[in-house]
């Protein structure tokens, strides 16, 4: 039990940490010139958003055909590659700073946007729990979590493909 207590409190210390630095990403001066390989960024962050959603997608299947270990497998893989998305945009946002839509459809743009930016973050520290509860073998805690956690993680993979799309047009790299 004690050794439950220090990983929930290391969830919510990582959760803390990455809230930080995405708001001292907004602070920092921008670095002078964009690496080639970041200027691909945001087509890899669409594709691994999509991807996520189709790990979860297949992930539901899975347990819906109670095939346990091909869900913790694309939930694990989901993991690594939403955690490779966060350390890319980390990267990217320090050198490309924010880019502004200019385009028709504000108001679904800015729906679209400001539901995926709070439902990213507020979500981190479910997803880690529920995935870490999943891992642990504690399938009550975990299908009460993931109730409301894996729509919410879905729903931010999605919209994190829609950002993209409507943002494609106006990265000037």
């Amino acid at each position: 039990m004690k050794e439950d207590k220090r990983i929930i409190w290391g969830i919510w210390v990582f959760t803390a940490l990455v809230f930080a630095l995405v708001i001292i990403l907004h602070e920092l001066p921008q670095a002078d010139g964009m690496p080639e390989l970041m200027k691909n960024a945001p087509g890899f962050h669409a594709f691994l958003n999509g991807t996520c959603a189709i790990l979860l997608l297949t992930s539901l299947w899975a347990i819906k055909n109670k095939n346990i270990a091909l869900h913790k497998t694309l939930n694990s893989s989901a993991m690594v590659l939403s955690l490779v998305f966060l350390l890319s945009y980390v990267v990217f946002h320090y050198f490309s700073g924010d880019t502004h839509y200019r385009g028709e459809h504000m108001g679904v743009y800015l729906f679209v946007l400001l539901t995926h930016i709070p439902l990213a973050g507020l979500s981190l520290p479910f997803i880690l729990l529920s995935y870490y509860r999943g891992l642990t073998g504690d399938i009550a805690k975990h299908k009460r979590l993931v109730r409301f956690t894996y729509p919410v993680w879905l729903y931010v993979c999605i919209t994190g493909v829609m950002v993209y799309l409507f943002l494609k047009p106006y990265y000037a790299f």
